[in-house]
């Protein structure tokens, strides 16, 4: 990568860290810190911790396609302004009521979309999957440090202090995206952002409704388990500021078990590892109300969750990227974030409705049994051989024939190609037989 690409990797993986951070910082505390609102019910703690998914989840689609009409830097910037106003809201709040027009607002920043094409706007194609490489590691490692640090700050500063925390790391973003992320001229990339017309073809289809269900059930699973875990914990008298020695030795553990998962999968994703990656998400439900006294069985029901977990919020991105059509995978992309987002929604509504009527155990148990429901989505998954998606841009001048299009979709590698006739540019998805330089050297003969 050349200086200004390193550059927009790095900047643009901090703003995503940051941001990120200041979302999941209160998962882990909001259930405990929260009661010190007159109007506390586990029934609102739910629809906090996961009201910011629901505006994340309608607005994704829209302000991706409305950045590539306003541009990137206005859409971001836009987005983590009223990102910064939820988390001060949330900040000053005296009520749950008020506490959850914080979140939903944060969640009104869905900036995810305009942080990726900005991303592609700055890199060359060649480059491009390093960078996306990198922003993916920072926002996985973002969810670590905030499970960790989430709690001493709340025990610090309390549940305010998180958000007026968030707050400022999200005002500190403005600056970076503003000067320095590089400048330069727009580009659309159909396997970046989303295009309306084909938003009802993908929703509709049958391989990637079973992703997009499973990505949503996923992040029910995580919202429904953090409305849970800090009360379960505190019931066993370990204090919020000591959560994170439960939650540190755990996601270490969990990381080392999913790299010998990754491994044993050797580059592909098969359907027996999604799984039991499901059937891991359910064991440990069963496990946590079950283990009474014991901090190690509880330690234990959670190295199982945060494992099954990684395996397939890692495994699920390069699924979709392997199932989503050639020139539509922005498009499944904001189809499938959204699926995500509202999943966190819908696990917090139903984690404190149950909660409030049936119990803690019950809400657990009933992570269960939607993991059992779950296999069956699971089973009918096209999983497979991971696959590359290049877009090669082709000179405004050349109009390829059938004939030419049809060499392109006969090379070795070549799984499936499309050509953008509007955007001018050739989307194709290959395998590791295929000759990216070899191809364009043809594509320039044209």
């Amino acid at each position: 990568m050349n200086a200004i690409e390193v550059r927009a990797a790095i900047t643009l993986a901090v703003v995503y860290v940051l941001r990120m951070l200041g979302l999941f910082m209160v998962m882990p505390v909001l259930a405990v810190a929260a009661k010190e609102f007159s109007d506390y019910s586990v029934m609102l703690v739910g629809v906090a911790i996961g009201g910011y998914g629901l505006t994340q989840a309608a607005l994704q689609i829209p302000m991706g396609m409305l950045s590539d009409k306003w541009g990137r830097k206005p859409v971001i910037l836009l987005g983590l302004s009223v990102f910064a106003l939820g988390s001060i809201i949330a900040a000053m709040a005296d009520s749950m009521v008020w506490l959850i027009v914080g979140r939903i607002l944060q969640g009104a920043g869905a900036i995810a979309g305009a942080i990726m094409a900005l991303a592609t706007d700055v890199t060359r194609e060649q480059q491009r999957a390093k960078v996306m490489a990198i922003i993916g590691i920072a926002i996985g490692f973002s969810f670590y440090i905030a499970v960790v640090i989430g709690p001493l700050i709340a025990n610090a500063w309390g549940l305010a202090g998180v958000f007026w925390v968030t707050g400022v790391l999200a005002l500190c973003c403005l600056p970076l995206v503003k000067w320095a992320v590089p400048d330069t001229a727009k580009q659309f990339n159909a396997d970046t952002l989303p295009r309306r017309e084909q938003v009802w073809q993908l929703f509709t289809s049958p391989d990637l409704w079973r992703l997009n269900v499973s990505v949503m059930l996923l992040h029910m699973m995580i919202t429904l388990l953090f409305v849970q875990v800090p009360s379960t914990l505190v019931a066993l008298d370990i204090a919020l500021d000591e959560h994170w020695t439960m939650y540190l030795p755990v996601l270490l553990v969990s990381v080392f078990l999913l790299a010998l998962m990754m491994r044993s999968s050797r580059g592909q994703t098969p359907r027996s590892m999604l799984l039991s990656a499901v059937v891991m998400l359910g064991v440990a439900f069963v496990l946590l109300p079950a283990v009474g006294h014991s901090v190690w069985l509880i330690g234990l029901g959670l190295t199982i969750f945060f494992t099954g977990f990684n395996y397939l919020e890692a495994n699920f991105p390069a699924l979709l990227s392997t199932i989503a059509p050639a020139g539509q995978k922005g498009t499944a992309m904001g189809i499938y974030a959204s699926f995500q987002f509202f999943g966190a929604f819908l696990g917090g509504i139903l984690s404190g409705a149950v909660t409030q009527l049936l119990g803690s155990q019950s809400a657990y148990y009933t992570g269960a049994a939607i993991a059992v429901v779950w296999c069956v989505i699971v089973a009918g998954i096209r999983a497979g051989e991971k696959l590359k998606r290049v877009a090669l841009r082709l000179d405004s001048k050349v109009s390829p024939d059938k004939e030419q299009l049809e060499s392109v979709a006969a090379l070795p590698g070549v799984v499936e190609s499309v050509f953008d006739a509007e955007q001018h540019q050739l989307y194709l998805k290959v395998n590791g037989a295929f000759d990216e330089l070899g191809t364009r050297a043809l594509i320039r003969q044209w």
